[in-house]
């Protein structure tokens, strides 16, 4: 089928971020005295709000996270983006491709929004989503898996949840997606197919979304502007 809205998670989608954030985030919290593998960061903390990385902590334990760990944890991950970040090998054709079909799309993360805009500006993604076009889970409360932020961005962008599709790559977002009630194409480029049950179509490639999302073959190859002036 067709979509009206295609929802776009961030992190590993968008931009390759989820090896250096995991990796950072995985050397703090064991320097702070809580042993943890890049393994385990990714299967406990990917695609998820940083909330959860203090709720599993407590529960795990009885302590709390320092007053300045989300200071210090952004600040950390800013730096290593601006030095490192480069956007998913093959986005910059299937976003161009939206745009050349006038398909809508937006974006909807568990970052901050100061974090998606550092991770944006330094990949060179900025000029693709206007101020409008991104949500996170900051705007809603909840992180995935919880629906809210999905349905959240659907009811701004005016499209109906049954006429969506979100582009995931984490378990915690598949989840968030399916509980939206909507179609989800889960990206298998870190995370296998078995741990992303329920989706829609499985593709490991992102030069091969445009053909799953039924855009026209061909669409973007070789483009070079950007879609800032689109409307959706």
């Amino acid at each position: 089928m067709g979509y009206d809205l295609i929802i776009f998670d961030n992190d590993g989608v968008l931009v390759d971020s989820e090896p250096l954030a995991n990796s950072i985030l995985a050397g703090y919290l064991t320097e702070l005295g809580h042993p943890t593998s890049y393994e385990e960061s990714l299967r406990d903390y990917m695609g998820a709000a940083v909330h959860r990385v203090h709720d599993l902590m407590r529960e795990r334990t009885g302590q709390a996270l320092p007053a300045d760990f989300d200071s210090t944890l952004h600040a950390r991950t800013s730096t290593a983006f601006e030095r490192e970040l480069k956007p998913v090998p093959g986005v910059e054709g299937v976003l161009a491709a939206l745009v050349e079909s006038g398909t809508a799309y937006c974006l909807a993360s568990s970052g901050s929004h100061e974090r998606i805009r550092v991770g944006h500006r330094a990949a060179g993604l900025d000029e693709w989503f206007e101020e409008e076009w991104i949500f996170s889970s900051e705007d809603v409360g909840k992180g995935k898996p919880a629906p809210d932020l999905f349905l959240h961005a659907a009811d701004q962008m005016g499209v109906a949840a049954g006429r969506c599709v979100v582009v995931e790559d984490s378990p915690l977002g598949v989840q968030a997606a399916l509980a939206a009630g909507m179609d989800v194409f889960a990206y298998t480029a870190m995370v296998p197919a078995d741990r992303l049950p329920g989706a829609t179509n499985y593709f490991g490639d992102m030069n091969q979304l445009a053909g799953l999302l039924g855009l026209e073959e061909g669409a973007g190859t070789g483009y070079t502007g950007h879609g800032g002036g689109f409307s959706h």
